[in-house]
């Protein structure tokens, strides 16, 4: 479990003795990201720019899974790593910097990390990606099992077949491929959250997407939400995937979000933040631990909604994907800064009044357990 905030469970209330050692479990490449920041526009062909600022930090899975971290939440990552320098970075960063629980992971001998250069600018940002598909691991009890300092031979069990018990999971789905192990970890009772891409097979059929009915929530942006339900409105596009998974959850970007439960009929919407965009990167993994959260919280889902939009909200005055996923600490400073400026709505502030039951009074300087935001840096 991430010790980002010693103070503050989100589930305290929630924990028994016989309750899953782990609260969210998922897999997925794991990314070294480079990012540069301090770019003043785009580069220009046949020209060298000149970035004021970079970093590095895991990326791909490894977003969603910090950030579920920093929320308080014990998080379990299935993942394969590289034996290069770059794979052992990434494994350190997550284990020891965040927290993660990384029992499920395994390093591949010979195989090189994946790697993204990112470059912000303008509020966007411009990525290059290089890798290639990790080797599948061999099967259960017969292949390479990861441990806290490298990797051992042995008869532990090998992901995928055999997923941890836990309360959630989190399932990245695409057309055309049925991951088993989604369909195992909602038998054994964990909660799955799925979230979609954009369909490069233009067919956008709901049907094409197996693992969705094994989903406690579907959580696509709008774009995404129309084209699936051939919708013209995303509040429409809600309603419609409420039939077919019991919570769906409509992000609306700059708007904010739009979520129906299907069990009640109850629907939830709740503007976005108004900030200052540096970088987008891995805002929408952020979204998705928030809500996650306040899910597993048995939070109502309005303010389920408003805690997965601060999250996100925070993250993209960030630079980078898993270094701006905030913690308690970011959210408690915030809520304390929020609350002395001046002409503030006090409706606005009253959507967040939930947030007084789980901080302190006042923000307070938490030593923060994080990874070190950049590669070659030793004590």
């Amino acid at each position: 479990m991430s010790t980002d905030t010693p103070g503050i469970d989100p589930l305290e209330a929630l924990r028994a003795p016989r309750d899953p050692a782990c609260d969210v479990f998922l897999t997925g490449p794991v990314f070294l990201d480079i990012i540069f920041t301090g770019l003043d526009s785009a580069p220009v062909r046949g020209t060298e720019s000149w970035a004021r600022g970079m970093g590095s930090s895991p990326g791909g899975v490894a977003n969603m899974a910090t950030a579920l971290a920093r929320l308080g939440l014990r998080t379990s990552l299935a993942a394969a790593f590289g034996d290069d320098h770059y794979g052992e970075y990434c494994w350190d960063a997550l284990e020891q910097g965040e927290g993660i629980d990384l029992s499920m992971s395994h390093t591949v001998p010979g195989w090189h990390s994946p790697v993204t250069v990112s470059m912000a600018y303008e509020g966007e940002r411009t990525m290059v990606s290089h890798g290639h598909e990790a080797p599948a691991p061999a099967g259960t009890g017969t292949g390479t099992a990861a441990t806290g300092t490298g990797t051992s031979t042995g008869a532990a069990p090998v992901f995928p077949q055999c997923p941890p018990r836990a309360r959630a999971a989190v399932a990245s789905l695409a057309p055309g491929r049925s991951e088993p192990w989604v369909a195992t970890a909602a038998r054994d009772g964990a909660l799955v959250f799925g979230d979609v891409g954009w369909d490069e097979t233009g067919r956008w059929d709901l049907d094409a997407l197996p693992d969705l009915a094994h989903c406690e929530a579907f959580l696509p942006n709008a774009q995404e939400a129309m084209r699936y339900t051939r919708t013209d409105c995303p509040r429409a596009a809600a309603h419609a995937l409420a039939e077919r998974v019991p919570l769906a959850v409509v992000t609306l970007g700059a708007e904010g979000a739009y979520a129906v439960d299907g069990r009640t009929g109850t629907a939830a919407a709740v503007p976005a933040i108004e900030v200052e965009a540096l970088d987008p990167t891995g805002a929408g993994d952020v979204f998705v631990a928030g809500f996650v959260t306040g899910t597993l919280a048995d939070w109502p889902l309005a303010d389920r909604l408003a805690f997965a939009g601060l999250t996100a909200a925070l993250s993209v005055q960030e630079f980078g994907g898993s270094l701006s996923a905030p913690g308690w600490a970011e959210i408690a400073a915030w809520w304390q800064l929020i609350r002395t400026c001046d002409r503030q709505d006090p409706a606005a502030l009253e959507r967040y009044a939930f947030l007084d039951d789980l901080l302190p009074a006042t923000a307070r300087a938490w030593p923060l357990r994080r990874a070190v935001p950049t590669i070659g840096f030793r004590q």
